[in-house]
């Protein structure tokens, strides 16, 4: 059994441990929240974005571009785990490794090859600890990433893209439902598909009850040509708000069990530590009495 004097230092261990915890906990709520501001402002955008390039991709009917041609014989695929730099965020990174493992499998078995273009210290180092080829990797901005981080990543793609060295980009990433949930998210961003612009110009035609007509200057295909490129930065950067913001979310539930399991445990060493103290003190009464009927014999 532990000594009173051993069970007092576990309890001030995790006492202090406690503490950080609670701090980690208030620290991850408060950038919860602005993280959750960011991805309010950005979504309106996103929108109409998309609702933007719908309307001028049917003014431009057929068109040829890099980011719209769906290649039937797809070789190469490009995973993109979305992933924090720092742990202490519960299932937060290891969900995304997982489900980009389980995809990359998926691809494997279908006689495709495989290029991972990682984001996030966690994603860059599982991955080369696995010996798994990495075209490229992005760190140092998962806790408030800015648009030109997304513009970084979305201009390596687009180009790889562009170049034929991959024929399909998906990423993974964690999208923000609450603090309590966050859904890992697979989601085909090149090439663009054309089912996404068919939606958004459905909707569109909904709310304005008809096709509107517009005079465009320059022509729509040069216009489209701008836009997509943007749209791809504008997934990319949506992706790493919604990431951000769940990792704030999951370190904050992490950090919440984490106190209260200290606190737990912090009760069941004390009443250890009083039961030991009991101990001590009837063994003492003992060997008190038993020296005092000693003496007296």
């Amino acid at each position: 059994m532990a000594s009173t004097q051993d069970l007092k230092r576990r309890v001030r261990s995790i006492t202090n441990t406690r503490k950080l915890t609670r701090a980690m906990e208030l620290v991850a709520s408060a950038r919860l929240r602005r993280s959750q501001q960011r991805i309010e402002a950005m979504r309106p955008y996103a929108d109409r974005m998309l609702e933007l390039m719908a309307g001028v991709s049917q003014a431009a009917g057929a068109v040829r571009l890099p980011l719209l041609e769906r290649r039937e014989n797809v070789q190469r695929v490009a995973i993109v785990p979305i992933t924090g730099d720092r742990g202490l965020a519960g299932a937060f990174n290891a969900q995304v490794l997982r489900r980009s493992i389980a995809l990359m499998r998926e691809v494997q078995q279908a006689g495709q090859e495989v290029v991972f273009f990682s984001s996030g210290k966690k994603a860059a180092s599982t991955l080369r600890f696995r010996r798994l080829e990495i075209g490229n990797a992005w760190t140092g901005f998962s806790d408030r990433p800015e648009y030109s981080d997304a513009q970084a990543i979305a201009h390596a793609l687009a180009e790889a893209y562009t170049n034929g060295d991959v024929d399909r980009v998906v990423i993974v990433y964690n999208a923000f439902v609450s603090a309590l949930v966050q859904k890992v998210t697979v989601l085909d961003v090149l090439p663009i598909p054309q089912d996404l612009l068919e939606h958004a110009e459905e909707a569109e035609q909904d709310v304005t009850g008809g096709t509107p007509d517009f005079i465009y200057e320059p022509e729509p295909e040069e216009i489209l040509a701008r836009l997509l490129p943007v749209y791809v930065e504008t997934q990319l950067y949506r992706a790493l708000l919604e990431s951000a913001a769940s990792e704030q979310g999951a370190r904050m539930t992490a950090m919440r069990n984490a106190s209260k399991a200290a606190g737990e445990l912090i009760d069941d060493l004390t009443l250890a530590m009083n039961r030991a103290r009991q101990a001590e003190i009837t063994q003492e009464i003992l060997e008190v009495v038993a020296g005092a009927d000693a003496l007296s014999g």
